[in-house]
């Protein structure tokens, strides 16, 4: 396996540096061989070259962890049945792949190289048709919007209830949502941000961004009544039960979803794990879930809320970056992390953790970016 692992990288490391090429040259030779498969995917592409990719880096990096490995593509190939994906499919997948491997690699492309991809390809393509096929929920759910609010000029919070069967998950995941009104065949990763509850809602918190179709529209086109589609929950930023360890969440903008959902559920049952909250935006305009926050805290004694804002020389609470300000309280050496928010926001987050010595087996993280 190392040496399989060895080749994969050592290969991609051709072509790493024209992987948008790579990707368009990928889908382009796909839809020649098997044009009906184009029909599958948005109009738009972009968005789902990047998302090849990174599923290709992430299959590469766990080659050498076959349990992560099978946790992570199982996940992926319950998700992919929302496309519609059938095995038969995976095979002109693999053969398009390797084309766009050769062409952009050229000469210095190898047999070994080939072979490598080939029997990483036939192990990835196995693992996620056994995640499909063993996966007896629905391809994705139809949730009628309940409530519709804007929180500022670009987030709204909304709910919504899927129709036919519940949505079974678990705090802190995540799931892909299509507007099919307004956005068809486009999907987008959101996290719950509420703690399964009796009445099987789903609460979502979306900033619309200006490339973001999807986010767009679900801020500033649907309404109360609509149909959304939510595909199966993934994500791994769920509570250890089995921990006794205090908590610090932290969360950056909307990146407060998974967090709210984790401190629900930890509203039912703790009384012994003191947890931390730190909620940090630009302005106070984006500490929008902020006024619910202060009166969870004020409910339960174990759980307090540190606010923060980065450019708001107004704000009375802490300034600065979010991730700067958890490194003025502390000591944090024993606690359980969980951090939420774009990119460079969990980036920074883990740079300071790392500089205080918080071993990363304590930390669980989402990154996302809003599409």
């Amino acid at each position: 396996m190392g040496n399989l692992s060895r080749l994969l990288k050592e290969s991609w490391t051709l072509v790493e540096e024209q992987q948008d090429k790579v990707a368009g040259y990928f889908y382009a030779r796909m839809f020649l061989s098997n044009p009906e498969l184009r029909n599958l995917f948005p109009v738009t592409m972009d968005v789902q070259r990047a998302r090849l990719l990174g599923a290709l880096v992430t299959s590469m990096q766990l080659v050498d962890d076959p349990d992560r490995s099978d946790e992570y593509l199982h996940a992926l190939g319950r998700d992919h049945r929302k496309f519609h994906v059938e095995p038969e499919h995976y095979e002109v997948v693999g053969g398009a792949l390797l084309e766009a491997l050769r062409a952009f690699a050229g000469e210095r492309w190898s047999i070994e190289y080939d072979q490598a991809w080939r029997e990483a390809y036939q192990a990835i393509s196995a693992r996620m048709i056994a995640g499909a096929a063993t996966d007896t929920n629905p391809p994705y759910w139809n949730a009628e919007v309940l409530t519709h609010e804007r929180r500022g000029p670009d987030v709204a919070v909304l709910t919504c209830r899927p129709l036919q069967y519940p949505l079974p998950y678990r705090a802190g995941q995540y799931v892909s949502v299509e507007s099919p009104r307004h956005r068809p065949r486009l999907w987008r990763t959101y996290s719950i941000a509420n703690a399964p509850d009796a009445d099987n809602t789903l609460e979502f918190h979306v900033r619309a961004v200006g490339a973001g179709w999807v986010s767009s529209a679900l801020v500033r086109k649907v309404r109360p009544g609509e149909l959304l589609r939510v595909a199966a929950p993934m994500g791994s930023m769920t509570l250890d039960a089995s921990s006794t360890r205090d908590i610090v969440c932290v969360a950056g903008g909307t990146g407060l979803a998974p967090i709210k959902a984790l401190v629900q559920e930890l509203t039912r049952y703790n009384r012994t794990r003191w947890v931390h909250v730190f909620f940090g935006a630009r302005d106070r305009d984006g500490l929008y879930d902020l006024d619910e926050l202060n009166q969870l805290a004020a409910r339960y004694p174990w759980l307090s809320v540190v606010p923060a804002c980065s450019d708001d020389d107004g704000f009375t609470g802490e300034q600065g970056l979010v991730s700067d300000v958890v490194g003025r309280y502390g000591p944090w050496a024993e606690h359980d992390f969980f951090v939420s928010g774009s990119a460079p926001m969990v980036r920074s987050t883990l740079r300071t953790l790392a500089e205080l010595q918080v071993p990363s087996i304590r930390i669980r993280y989402d990154a996302f970016s809003d599409g």
